[in-house]
């Protein structure tokens, strides 16, 4: 008798219910996965829904401290190379720090899909803690926010001072371009 047994538990409508519920979150969250722009914009919908909430109840200060304690974190972990030269000597692909290194791709801590993902979740559960009042801690938000500010600008002046120590930049800006064409006005014919 296959039915019985350890698998019974785990085949309950309940737990059927769930797992089907998961697997169509699981599948619209892969839909996204190439759609990076459209992503964004909709967290920054929910950051700007969450900014008004926290604006129009004047509470909520030290959960919202929080969450740009966590986002400042996650921001780091987006910016940082996957093998930090300074901290471990590793097989793998490396940043170069000479000029006449071998080129080798940046390749993030975190990458951007699960940075996106764990800033958007961040927010949505900072907004629904919004609506419980045992987290309205209250608090003079003024000096969070004055440490908050000292503490961003202390964290990414290293970070910038890393990428250049480093030389790389987290950033892809486009394709890149390995040089000029020469213009057609330059008097020249195309044979020379």
């Amino acid at each position: 008798m296959e039915g019985l047994g350890g698998d019974n538990a785990a085949s309950t409508p309940v737990n059927i219910f769930w797992q089907d519920v998961w697997r169509r979150y699981q599948y619209f969250l892969d839909k996204t996965t190439p759609h990076a722009v459209y992503r964004w914009i909709g967290t920054l919908v929910v950051a700007l829904i969450y900014i008004l909430r926290v604006y129009y109840v004047q509470g909520f200060y030290i959960i919202s401290y929080g969450l740009g304690i966590y986002l400042l974190n996650l921001l780091i972990g987006f910016l940082s190379p996957l093998v930090d030269p300074e901290m471990e000597v590793s097989d793998g692909p490396m940043l170069p720090t000479k000029g006449s290194d071998e080129f080798k791709p940046f390749i993030r801590r975190l990458p951007e899909f699960k940075f996106w993902y764990s800033f958007t979740k961040a927010l949505c559960i900072a907004f629904v803690m919004t609506f419980f009042a045992m987290f309205d801690v209250p608090v003079f938000w003024p000096i969070l926010l004055c440490y908050w500010i000292v503490l961003f600008v202390l964290t990414m002046r290293r970070q910038i001072a890393h990428m250049i120590k480093h030389k790389y930049i987290p950033f892809n800006v486009g394709k890149q371009k390995y040089g000029k064409k020469p213009s057609a006005s330059g008097g020249g014919s195309r044979g020379d």
